[in-house]
């Protein structure tokens, strides 16, 4: 017999081979009908897998995430089959599940794929999944492996199985088709009741420019039709929140092939729409004891080999500046945090002076694959909220409680209300990932699970999702679509300041070392802008938009009441301008609607001879004829009600 823990806490005694479908059936049929992937031990199983020692088992249903990746590998697959059938002697490399769906990187030789051909792969990957076809993961050879695709002439598998140990390999088949795979499936292709391909692109293999080129097919799958709709649905409203299309509408920004891939350009209002996030955050930095520093966009190479980021990133930084002096480089600043502990060193400190808060907003530098580039969510230099303080130990779990609060505030002042909480941890499986002590890693992660539960967070915890110095606190944000972004870090470092040697006079005049936050609760300027104008719909909050009026003149003799009105919403900081042009009223106000300008402001003749304006909202309610004053009263309660001063 083996003793099997369930997710809360139930142990329940199995005859050895048992399977995870096993341990569903013992809790209720119902369950078992709807397992379609499994856990045990924290590695991903098949729900038919043989279970022979004692362990923790979590079962998956399709309303996990687990469960999604099993389903959308397992359908990669089922294309992968299909793929196949109609394009001979094409070659599979690589298939894994994604966010949402899956992709396939195929090299497609002399065929062409193109949008025209997606209902046909569809129609044939359904017909196979009908079949009710079991996924069956089965051990291979290192030796039988190579065989097979060097026999099919396959060299991206072959690669891949090169890099394999013998006895790790495994081989998925179902119906007619076999791939090499490590597991993760459902238990049968019938359970795939709606397929469809949503787009191909070009990707190098392995992510390398150096290499092929291949086709990745994306697509994803559900167990109900309805789903698939739904989700159709939703990626078309997606479509019209692009913060890409939107960004160009609005004006707000903007890329030039001379300038550089990844390199945006901001516009006026784009640019004065940063400057109000900035000092939105600046101010609220400052009532919690930021001092703001600035640093330079370069660095010394040296700078960045003290602090870890070279040995790790180097490879993906832009490449070293060389300057006249021979063996002297330099790099694009890829992160604030070694300026910053630079900053701390510039003279000694003691406990009673400590924490010291340094804040900037700094620009860094990163090399993207260009295939990776998208908008101004993946750039390659981009603006950090970035803040770094440098307290005791004891200070430690208040500090890292005060920066939660400001990141909450952050997120409910920009209508990100749906988020969770995710303490980001080590992979204790592969320690070479990271540097430090294990003892430092564990306070670290002990500190911020700690902080994380007195604050009464709802959060997960995700191994290996950690940075290479220390754990972190990652606020996970929803938009309105539902989809899931990484927005503000919380993150807790004892690495850097040993690196740095870092110290500070205790109170026994004895030196000690300091612990580093690091908190960025925008993330970066670029990212939160384009979820920020996808969430919204380019809707921004009355704070924060470009222009919170426009003034519509009936004609051409109102014109100069209209300057009065401007002059007084101006006189009380409401952004507006006149939109004097020799239009027709009804065109100016359908323009102002696409330009998302929240109130338009119509006078005409009766609105002069009253000292008044007529007041129409976006969206089409008519707000009738009021007083400039009442509107400005209207408009600083709309901000008022939004944005409270963070204390």
């Amino acid at each position: 017999m083996i003793k099997i823990t369930l997710p809360d806490g139930t142990i329940k005694e199995f005859t050895k081979g048992s399977t995870p479908m096993d341990v569903a059936n013992s809790i209720s049929a119902g369950l078992a009908r709807n397992v379609i992937s499994a856990k045990f031990n924290d590695t991903v199983v098949e729900s038919v897998t043989a279970l022979n020692e004692d362990g923790h088992l979590t079962l998956y249903t399709w309303n996990d995430t687990q469960g999604k990746k099993a389903f959308w590998h397992s359908t990669s697959h089922i294309v992968a089959q299909a793929l196949e059938e109609l394009y001979p002697g094409i070659k599979l490399t690589i298939g894994p599940a994604i966010d949402n769906g899956f992709y396939y990187d195929v090299d497609f030789g002399e065929h062409t794929l193109s949008e025209k051909d997606f209902p046909e792969i569809e129609k044939r990957a359904l017909e196979i999944a009908r079949g009710k076809h079991d996924f069956k993961l089965h051990p291979v050879s290192k030796a039988d492996a190579l065989f097979l695709y060097k026999e099919q002439g396959n060299e991206y598998k072959v690669e891949l199985i090169e890099n394999l140990e013998d006895g790790t390999i495994t081989f998925c088949d179902h119906d007619t088709f076999t791939d090499l795979c490590r597991g993760g499936h459902i238990p049968n292709t019938g359970i795939v009741k709606a397929i469809k391909i949503l787009n191909v692109a070009g990707a190098y293999w392995r992510g390398d420019e150096n290499k092929p080129q291949l086709t990745r097919v994306y697509g994803i799958s559900f167990p109900k039709q309805k789903e698939l709709t739904e989700y159709l649905e939703m990626l078309e409203e997606a479509k019209k929140r692009d913060h890409r299309k939107l960004g160009r509408e609005l004006e707000l920004f903007t890329f030039s092939q001379k300038v550089g891939q990844g390199l945006p350009l901001w516009l006026p209002k784009g640019a004065a729409l940063r400057e109000r996030l900035e000092n939105f955050l600046k101010k609220a930095q400052k009532k919690a004891g930021y001092e703001m520093v600035v640093t330079p966009h370069i660095g010394s190479k040296e700078l960045y080999v003290t602090s870890g980021h070279y040995e790790k990133y180097g490879s993906d930084s832009f490449q070293p500046i060389n300057t006249p002096k021979e063996g002297e480089e330099f790099l694009l600043k890829p992160m604030n945090c070694p300026h910053h502990c630079e900053i701390y060193n510039a003279r000694p400190f003691s406990y009673r002076e400590l924490p010291k808060r340094y804040a900037e907003f700094g620009t860094v530098y990163r090399y993207e694959q260009s295939g990776e580039l998208h908008g101004l969510t993946r750039v390659r230099g981009f603006t950090q909220d970035d803040a770094h303080i440098f307290c005791t130990p004891e200070q430690l779990d208040q500090e890292f409680k005060n920066v939660i609060d400001l990141s909450l505030y952050v997120l409910g002042s920009l209508g990100f209300d749906n988020f969770t909480a995710q303490v980001s941890v080590r992979d204790l499986e592969s320690p070479e990932k990271y540097i430090g002590s294990v003892d430092n890693w564990e306070k670290a992660e002990n500190a911020i699970i700690n902080a994380a539960t007195e604050k009464g967070l709802d959060f997960v915890i995700e191994k290996g999702e950690a940075a290479f110095y220390g754990p972190k606190l990652d606020f996970m944000v929803k938009d309105a679509l539902g989809r899931q972004w990484q927005l503000g870090t919380i993150q807790v470092d004892y690495n850097l300041p040993e690196r740095f040697d870092l110290t500070y006079k205790g109170s026994d005049n004895e030196l000690h070392r300091p612990v580093m936050i690091h908190r960025a609760p925008f993330g970066s300027m670029e990212r939160f802008i384009a979820l920020l104008l996808e969430h919204t719909g380019g809707n921004f909050p009355l704070w924060l938009i470009p222009e919170q009026a426009i003034v519509l003149p009936v004609s051409e003799k109102h014109e100069k009441y209209a300057e009065k009105v401007l002059s007084s919403l101006e006189n009380n900081d409401i952004r507006a301008q006149i939109d004097a042009r020799n239009e027709t009223v009804g065109k100016k106000i359908r323009e102002a609607e696409m330009n998302k300008i929240p109130f338009m402001l119509i006078v005409g003749e009766n609105e002069e001879e009253a000292n008044t304006i007529s007041v129409r909202r976006h969206g089409g309610e008519d707000l009738g004829l009021i007083s400039i004053k009442q509107f400005t009263d209207l408009v600083v309660t709309e901000i008022n009600s939004t944005l409270k001063s963070f204390k």
